[in-house]
This record gives structure tokens, C-alpha cells and sequence, in this order.
């Protein structure tokens, strides 16, 4: 399959249930990483060799034994896309002790086996980005425990809790991908942090169709009331179609690009796509509520989920709105050998922006 067909599939799950799309990208993130960075032409035939058993592993577990993986990333009040993990492993006999916490865990307490990144870290030396690690813990491994409530604005399915690691022990072979494998390709595969946006691309387009069926009286369990007789619910419904397609072209081109070692054009496609999706969404739905009355405040109806759920997705990590606004203005108006030293807020997450030479400002089209 490829990264679009992925999101595709994502989004229409999203049309239904936002939650339950976020979660089987969760899931899947673990694959898709397994699947697509074992490609990059930039890996040797040597580390092709000890990646092939490790995500024949985890392949074999998601498939022949049903296994559901979670992959938390996001640590609290830490951004890890401007500084090396906070969750740290150490070398020991035999393995590695992973120390360290995670929050907005999304299946804590429900799946089989959590991806954890972890930063590795050596005795007089200041953790590195380039010592990030990826290990496969299984939920009953000894020192791993859920802990807290989950009551958020949105989302509220995904049960993304608290994860604590103390003095986990793992072996090589609980390795997702093989040790410098993460840094080298992620960085060319852009694309692989933007699938966050199915997810909302899919709940933008539920809050559509959701209008269309009311307004037409075709709601189960609803009155079959004609609405649309009215000028203002028409004027709104051509406003909901003119931002969805809008996003949903933008988006579709972004994805359909996906791929490694992508050139600044589709990066700067991609960011400017997810920046609009996560911003878009919440127009939409915000609009949908109005134009639909009284009633879809009710939770019997799945409008206000989906409103409540719209917010959520300009505030995930690592691609946030505020931090595509920063990409694509740096990526814009600075070459591609100025993004170190372009101005920026201490402590930004200018580790995640693109720095690939496949590309120029006269790329931009």
C-alpha cells in the first residue's frame, strides 16, 4: 500500500469516529515506520539485514497474533521535537533500562505491546538526538505502569493516559528498528509525521455529510424535516463545501506525493496540507453546529463530538498549527543553507523542520 491509500483508509474511519481513527493510526504508526523506512535508499544492505528480522517480528505479532500496538511520544511539558527524549535508556548486561514517562499514551491499559522512543544516554555526555532509540515493550513488562484519569475536551475514546517507565529491561531483540536507523531516515521522510491528518481531513467531511442528511430530513431516528428551503442553511452548506474541498485537494496532492527524500515542493505542500486540515476542521464543524440549530448540541447526535474532537488536532505534536506556521514561513523566505541559523524562539522544534537539498525556492510552484 502506499502513504496515500494509508490515508485514505484513515480518514474514511474518521468520517465515522475520530477517536477510533486516531487509535488505528497509533497502531499502525509502529508498521508503517517498519514498512517504509526499510526502503529508503539511503540504508546499506548491512542494516537492511538486521532491520529485516526485527519488523518480520513485529509484523508476524500484529498480524498472525492479532497484537495492537500504541506508540506515545509526547512526554508533558516537553517538546521532543526540539530536545532528545526525556524517556532515557541505559546500557546494561544483557540489555538496555528504559526510565522515564509518557503522556497522551494513546490504548494505555488496552494494547499488547508499546513502541517506546527513548533517548540512549553515555556517562559525561549531554543526550542526543542522534542516540534516539525505539524499543517494543510488552504491556506486562516488569517497572511499566497506566496511571491517571482520561477527561479531555476531545478524543475522548482514545484513552490516551499516562505511561510510567521504571528500570524496564529490554534486549536487542525487543528493538523496533536497529540502532541509528530512526535518525537517518526519518528526517527524509517527512510525510511519515503528517498522518495525524486523516483523522481530521475525515472528521471534516462526517460534519459535511452530517449537514447534508439533516438539513434534508434524512437523519435516523429524526423527524424528516426539510430544511432546506432556508437561504442562510444554503449560503453555509456552499461555504462547508467551498473549505472542505478546498482542504481535501490540498491534502489528497500532499499525500499522494508522500514518499522519501521528498523535494522542498511537496514539503512545503505537505506542511501547508496539514496546517489547513487542522485549522479547517474546526470551521467546518464550528459552522456545521450553527447552521444545524439547537439540536446538535445534543449528544445524541455526533455533531458536538465532533466539534469537540475538530479542537484537538491543531494542538498534536509534532506538526502543530503554530509550529507550521513557523516551517513553512522559514521554509519560504530562507535557502535551504540559512535554516540553521534563521531566527527562531528558544527552545522551538526546529529539529522536526525538513532540511533536505532536493530543493530550492525556485521548486516552489
Amino acid at each position: 500500500f502506499s502513504m496515500g491509500e494509508y490515508a485514505m483508509v484513515g480518514a474514511e474511519i474518521a468520517k465515522y469516529c475520530g477517536a477510533t481513527a486516531l487509535t488505528f493510526n497509533m497502531h499502525n504508526s509502529s508498521m508503517a515506520w517498519s514498512r517504509f523506512m526499510f526502503d529508503m535508499p539511503n540504508l546499506t544492505e548491512a542494516e537492511r539485514t538486521v532491520f529485516a528480522p526485527l519488523r518480520e517480528k513485529q509484523f508476524r505479532r500484529a498480524m498472525k497474533e492479532r497484537a495492537i500496538y500504541s506508540q506515545p511520544i509526547s512526554e508533558g511539558g516537553q517538546n521532543w521535537t526540539s530536545k532528545p527524549n526525556q524517556t532515557q535508556c541505559r546500557k546494561v548486561d544483557g540489555g538496555w533500562k528504559i526510565n522515564g514517562f509518557k503522556k497522551f499514551a494513546s490504548l494505555a491499559g488496552y494494547c499488547d505491546y508499546y513502541t517506546i522512543v527513548c533517548t540512549e544516554v553515555f556517562e559525561g555526555q549531554e543526550p542526543r538526538h542522534e542516540d534516539t532509540m525505539l524499543f517494543v515493550v510488552h504491556k506486562d513488562a516488569p517497572g511499566l505502569t497506566v496511571k491517571g484519569d482520561w477527561d479531555p475536551l476531545g478524543m475522548r475514546g482514545t484513552n490516551s493516559r499516562d505511561l510510567i517507565l521504571k528500570e524496564v529491561f529490554v534486549t536487542e531483540d525487543d528493538l523496533l528498528m536497529p540502532r541509528g536507523i530512526f535518525g537517518k531516515t526519518l528526517p527524509n521522510w517527512p510525510h511519515m509525521m503528517a498522518t495525524l491528518s486523516p483523522t481530521y481531513m475525515g472528521v471534516a467531511q462526517g460534519a459535511y455529510d452530517f449537514t447534508m442528511a439533516y438539513l434534508q430530513g434524512r437523519v435516523p431516528g429524526q423527524p424528516p424535516i426539510d430544511r432546506r428551503m432556508y437561504g442562510t442553511k444554503r449560503v453555509a452548506v456552499s461555504k462547508m463545501y467551498a473549505r472542505l474541498a478546498n482542504m481535501r485537494a490540498l491534502w489528497w496532492q500532499a499525500f499522494s506525493e508522500a514518499k522519501g527524500m521528498p523535494s522542498k515542493a511537496e514539503v512545503m505542500r505537505m506542511y501547508a496540507a496539514q496546517y489547513n486540515v487542522m485549522e479547517g476542521v474546526q470551521e467546518i464543524t464550528a459552522l456545521a453546529i450553527r447552521t444545524c440549530g439547537g439540536q446538535s448540541m445534543l449528544k445524541s447526535l455526533p455533531l458536538e463530538r465532533m466539534y469537540r474532537d475538530s479542537r484537538c488536532g491543531a494542538l498534536m505534536l509534532p506538526y502543530t498549527s503554530e509550529i507550521m506556521e513557523d516551517y513553512i514561513g522559514v521554509l519560504a523566505l530562507y535557502d535551504m543553507t540559512e535554516l540553521d541559523t534563521a531566527p527562531g524562539d528558544e527552545g522551538g522544534a526546529r529539529n522536526s523542520l525538513w532540511r533536505g537539498d532536493s530543493g530550492s525556492l525556485k521548486a516552489l510552484r
